[in-house]
């Protein structure tokens, strides 16, 4: 059985708090409280994951029904994204105990980095909705956006609201808070996609999970309300500094192998 010191505890909450911030506003929360749960003696990566994902599923919930009121996304598009996630997702996880994360890696980092390039080059990037394709068009490449970032949500994590942030500005033609509203409804599909293998698989630290996701919780209301409230131009700030972050995170990873 895993003991934890209340030192160790307090800082994996304040972890969960933190990417529950994170995550409402931009995603990215895992890069905060994936690496928090691996830094733990005694919890495998496997662990740390199928945790990770408990805790992240209270989170994108809060923040996704308080988007839902304050923003009203689209269920259309919302909808046939978040199914292709979830079984994304579920294939990821299957997948996560196979295949090392360090293959994937270097890939992400270099995709980061132009999306950050293109991001901060191209100002009016995501200033307003300027939507692409329409009808079952629309829905198709929506989908197909739901299902390759949800596998990725299962194998690897984080980084996941982020991408899905920006593919909804860069490929459908949303703007920065409707396309955070959206990712968080997907990202919950994701986050249950995920658990329904992993807990099935023994690997969820529930007493941990829950404790984290708590705090999750909280600050994934105070993002949302906060994104809300400032619109896209803020939440446009936090993505870059968020993916600006990631890419520190992962090159320092890619550098230290």
């Amino acid at each position: 059985m895993l003991e934890l010191d209340a030192l160790t505890i307090a800082l994996l909450l304040l972890a969960g708090l933190a990417a529950g911030w994170v995550d409402a506003v931009v995603g990215g929360g895992g890069l905060i409280q994936l690496p928090a749960l691996l830094l733990v003696p005694g919890i495998s990566p496997i662990q740390a994951l199928a945790t990770n994902k408990l805790a992240s599923i209270m989170g994108t919930s809060t923040s996704a029904i308080t988007y839902y009121r304050r923003v009203g996304p689209d269920l259309r598009t919302a909808g046939p994204t978040a199914v292709a996630a979830l079984l994304g997702a579920f294939g990821g996880a299957v997948l996560a105990s196979r295949i090392p994360a360090e293959l994937f890696k270097p890939i992400i980092l270099v995709v980061l980095v132009g999306v950050l390039l293109w991001t901060v080059l191209k100002p009016s990037l995501g200033a307003r909705d300027d939507l692409r394709w329409v009808g079952n068009g629309h829905k198709r490449i929506a989908a197909m956006i739901g299902l390759v970032i949800g596998a990725y949500d299962g194998l690897l994590g984080p980084g996941t609201g982020t991408f899905l942030v920006i593919s909804l500005v860069s490929v459908l033609g949303y703007s920065f808070l409707p396309a955070s509203a959206l990712a968080k409804i997907v990202n919950f599909a994701t986050n249950l996609g995920a658990l329904l293998y992993f807990v099935p698989s023994g690997a969820v630290l529930w007493g941990l999970g829950l404790g984290m996701g708590a705090a999750n919780l909280v600050g994934a209301y105070i993002g949302a309300r906060m994104a809300v409230a400032r619109g896209s131009r803020f939440v446009r700030v936090v993505f870059v500094l968020v993916v600006g972050a990631l890419i520190c995170r992962l090159g320092w990873d890619v550098l230290s192998r």
